[in-house]
């Protein structure tokens, strides 16, 4: 396939990504409208829960079987591919079964573990969504492996459209039942939030629907590419597997990131704050909060940081295979930067205004927006590490990234205890910045090791990002004193957005002015904004 033809996939499927994650970060701002707080908590609980679990019943499967799938089709041996993708059908039903009955049936199990006894919500609420949203995982893991076949098979489509067709049934029956419920028919929370996570299970049936035209439709054509099979290799069904396993593990432990932060507060939130003399509903106001509604603010800033930071990885994963270290240096160099960048000021822009835009996307609240301020810095160590998982994953060395994920996940099970104990629902903040941060610095160790990488010239930027993020802080902290007299974010959700929207151009402006007159923007995006170059003397920063 034509270079020309293998960017035009990758963006095709970098697209649908993209807009598959926006539609799902859309979708939760009326979803509170409807549900509020205590629908969050609950909802959080069972998808949480279908995280963990998704994760492991997939393993990784959509890229270990794209890179298996590519390496045979390039030695034009493709009956191994079509070799595993019948075994693998059969292999991901059978683990779409079990996962499903083993959530189905633990979901009982389960609530007593989330909750106390006596809380807002029954143990039969908890046990009634997680069940619902298990059925998603009769479908999930098949679906996974079809997209993994095409991918390998450089077809970038089948797996883009599927993933927005599929976000896009699952937000449609998700809003249209809960809407119902709570509206029309004036049910119980429960009953809707239940209707919500089945919305999973809906949007598998629309992704794999779409998955099952492209194989009937390009059926004829992979039929050909077995004519021109040379047959020259017999690998057995171990074998595949091994090679899938060691391929997958990577991004089995990479995608269980959050998820695991996330089940770490699930069992031991409401207990802990139960144990420190907190209310149930304050409790489950702020779990809906920190891993529901706040997190999906957060996720905006890493979403596009990080995506700008990822488009500069192949380019390295190419210079560490050709051993161009100065080339490997100057583009690890240029990922880091760019990821500092632009996460440094997003994040911390969210934190101080974490009360008017909370205000804005859902509704006025104190406990939100305060939470927001905590939270919001937490996606700095979040951003690095994905970025830092994918570098060691480009230089063969991603067994450091679980290392690195296990000793954070460590951490944020020794303190989230005394932390929230000592601090309330903020102390699951901090512990979950410290595991993160631990990751990052395990994950950045393993850069250095294996690559020889200087981070002095990043360690230098990131200081003077840290001054420009300093008097960003200080002029939106001017701004938002003067506008609370004039315009009282806490009327309404239109006077939030106004404080938003004049705070954060103003921190914004100033940031870039800053950069700008220092040429720092013209080091880091030049080459592709050449409006940004400056004639400069030799004076470095």
């Amino acid at each position: 396939m034509s270079t020309s033809n293998i960017l035009r996939g990758t963006f095709i499927l970098t697209l649908g990504t993209m807009l598959s994650r926006v539609l799902g970060l859309v979708y939760i701002f009326p979803f509170y409208t409807l549900v509020g707080k205590s629908g969050g908590e609950l909802y959080t609980y069972a998808y949480v829960l279908y995280s963990v679990v998704l994760s492991v019943a997939t393993m990784g499967v959509p890229l270990a079987v794209s890179k298996f799938v590519a390496k045979y089709n390039a030695l034009e041996e493709y009956a191994v591919g079509r070799k595993l993708f019948r075994s693998g059908i059969l292999l991901m039903s059978i683990t779409g079964v079990v996962s499903f009955l083993v959530l189905y049936l633990l979901a009982p199990v389960f609530s007593p573990m989330i909750i106390n006894e006596g809380s807002k919500h029954s143990y039969d609420d908890i046990t009634l969504v997680i069940r619902m949203v298990s059925f998603a995982l009769l479908l999930v893991p098949v679906m996974s492996l079809i997209r993994g076949f095409f991918q390998g098979h450089e077809s970038m489509g089948p797996t883009a459209v599927s993933q927005v067709v599929e976000q896009l049934a699952r937000i449609i029956f998700l809003l249209g039942s809960v809407y119902i419920i709570m509206k029309v028919t004036k049910g119980s929370l429960p009953t809707a939030i239940g209707y919500a996570t089945f919305g999973a299970f809906i949007g598998a049936v629309a992704g794999l629907a779409i998955l099952i035209w492209y194989w009937f439709s390009r059926k004829k054509h992979l039929d050909t590419l077995l004519e021109k099979d040379k047959g020259t290799m017999d690998i057995s069904y171990k074998e595949m597997y091994k090679e899938i396993v060691l391929y997958a593990a990577p991004f089995v432990f990479v995608g269980l990131a959050m998820p695991l932060y996330q089940l770490v507060d699930t069992f031991s939130f409401n207990k802990i704050m139960a144990m420190a003399g907190y209310e149930d509903v304050f409790s489950g106001d702020a779990f809906a909060i920190i891993n529901n509604y706040g997190q999906k603010l957060v996720m905006i800033p890493i979403t596009l940081a990080t995506a700008f930071a990822l488009s500069l990885l192949p380019a390295i994963t190419r210079s560490f295979i050709s051993n161009d270290q100065d080339v490997l240096q100057r583009q690890m160099s240029k990922t880091f930067q760019i990821l500092l960048y632009l996460t440094l000021p997003a994040c911390i822009g969210l934190s101080i205004l974490g009360g008017p835009a909370y205000a804005a996307f859902y509704s006025y609240d104190e406990l939100g927006g305060y939470l927001l301020t905590w939270y919001a810095p937490t996606a700095i160590p979040l951003a690095i590490f994905t970025v830092t998982a994918s570098v060691l994953q480009g230089i063969n060395r991603q067994k450091y990234t679980v290392y690195g994920l296990a000793l954070g996940i460590g951490l944020k099970l020794v303190l989230n205890f005394p932390l929230i104990y000592l601090m309330g629902a903020e102390g699951s903040i901090v512990a979950t910045g410290i595991g993160y941060t631990a990751s990052v610095v395990m994950n950045l160790w393993a850069i250095k090791k294996y690559t020889g990488f200087d981070y002095s010239i990043v360690f230098r930027r990131t200081m003077l990002m840290a001054i420009f993020n300093i008097a960003m802080i200080v002029g939106v902290f001017i701004v938002l004193q003067l506008l609370e007299g004039f315009i009282p974010y806490s009327d309404g959700r239109l006077q939030a957005i106004i404080v938003i929207f004049i705070s954060a151009a103003v921190g914004a402006g100033i940031y870039f002015l800053l950069s700008y007159r220092s040429n720092l923007l013209m080091y880091l995006f030049g080459n592709r904004f050449p409006f940004l170059n400056r004639k400069t003397g030799e004076r470095g920063l």
